[in-house]
């Protein structure tokens, strides 16, 4: 999920919830305030009774109006409690009020009850006032207070979709910039045109990185590239050197296996030398142009090359090949199936098994071999490789430099016993 996203959902739910608890709120605090006015006109009419009472020794007239009815009822002594309640105020005959009961028309009201003596007589007293127009009241300040909040929820929104996207312009723009980033080009990251502070931080240190990441590679670059150069000229003299060494004297055995062991390792760091500039052409696109070439011959042609080793280790190997014709580089995919092939190889054992299956769509190489599926965090690292192999530890990784450089995704997977690489086109 978007950070902007998550800001808008979180802004949002917040404010919906607090608006909601204040809405209600205020509706019980607007509804309290105006049930406290009536209960006062109550206690006026109450006074008015009181002092009409004392002064006349008797009870006033019933009274009654449209919004208000006083209640004269004869009672024991000191049996009366006075208090407030909700009650319904009865109305005459009308089809537009609110409630019927016992075909009377009510409507909802507030109600006091209080107590008065006249004339030696102990009276209870109802005083009730209609609160229609109190609660329409309420209703109408409600419903205008949540017609508020869903307008402040609408702006709310609308700043956040718009303004927010807006701000947050340059982040974008300068993850574009990181999207695109390639430490082998000449060109930098351009510097985002933005007034926020923290933004146009972030540019400068990401802009300073690049640079110094640029400054190392190239530095890495031309070390490797002086030192592979540097070094063909004295391991073909060692080479050369050695070649003639052992066609001119005759050597012990034990001077034969020196001269062995010597000339082993000079091969090794030839191949390592080769592969180093492999990589280092690779990397930069020094490597000729694209060519068509029938995936399926180009297999077929290198599984004979390698028949003798297949036979000198008792490998049973089965193709299923289709054609595939691509569009590339046939020297790339020349190592890369030569790279694959060797390391299944290598890595089999004795009257192992190696399946090679071609479709439009993956090239996948099976081997038999240890157990164990392989460490997928090592696996394409440079020079890692295992204690029994006598490979330099590129070949991997070599394949994988080629399948990023040609558009292709190379995967590892162990099932069924089996070490699987898959090439998907």
């Amino acid at each position: 999920m978007k950070l902007l996203t998550r800001y808008n959902r979180v802004t949002l739910a917040t404010t919906v919830v607090v608006m909601l608890i204040t809405g209600i709120v205020y509706y019980f605090f607007i509804h309290f305030i105006l049930i406290r006015d009536v209960d006062k006109d109550l206690e006026v009419e109450e006074n008015e009774v009181f002092e009409y009472a004392r002064e006349n020794n008797r009870l006033p007239q019933v009274f009654e109006s449209n919004d208000q009815q006083i209640s004269f009822y004869e009672a024991p002594a000191g049996s009366v409690q006075r208090r407030f309640l909700d009650t319904l105020y009865k109305l005459t005959p009308n089809p537009n009020h609110r409630h019927r009961h016992h075909g009377e028309h009510y409507e909802s009201g507030r109600g006091l009850i209080t107590s008065v003596s006249a004339g030696n007589q102990y009276y209870k007293v109802l005083i009730v006032k209609s609160t229609v127009e109190t609660e329409d009241l309420v209703k109408v300040i409600f419903l205008i207070t949540i017609g508020v909040i869903l307008l402040l929820l609408l702006i709310l929104f609308l700043i956040n979709r718009l303004l927010l996207n807006r701000l947050w312009q340059p982040f974008h723009a300068l993850l574009k910039e990181l999207r695109m980033f390639n430490v082998a080009d000449n060109k930098d990251i351009a510097q985002i045109d933005t007034s926020i502070e923290e933004f146009r931080e972030l540019n400068q240190v990401v802009t300073s990185m690049s640079s110094r990441v640029k400054s190392d590679y190239k530095d890495l670059k031309t070390f490797t590239e002086n030192a592979s150069h540097e070094l063909l000229t004295p391991i073909a003299v060692i080479n050369s050197k050695l070649d003639t060494l052992l066609q001119t004297d005759n050597f012990s055995q034990q001077q034969s296996k020196l001269l062995s062991d010597l000339y082993g390792a000079v091969s090794r760091l030839t191949r390592l030398n080769q592969s180093l500039l492999l990589l280092v052409k690779i990397e930069n696109h020094l490597l000729g142009s694209e060519q068509d070439i029938n995936l399926k011959v180009a297999i077929e042609e290198l599984v004979m090359q390698f028949d003798e080793i297949f036979q000198d280790k008792g490998l049973k190997v089965t193709c299923d090949l289709q054609d595939k014709m691509l569009l590339t580089n046939p020297y790339l995919v020349d190592v890369l199936l030569n790279n694959l092939l060797s390391n299944a190889i290598r890595h089999n054992h004795a009257d192992g098994e190696i399946r090679i299956k071609l479709d439009g769509v993956k090239l996948s190489i099976q081997n038999t071999g240890e157990n164990t599926a392989l460490r997928s965090e090592n696996l394409f690292r440079r020079f890692h490789k295992s204690a029994s192999s006598e490979g330099n530890g590129l070949g991997l990784t070599i394949s994988q430099q080629i399948c990023e450089n040609l558009g292709y995704d190379l995967r590892y997977d162990f099932i069924t016993g089996l070490h699987i690489f898959t090439v998907i086109f």
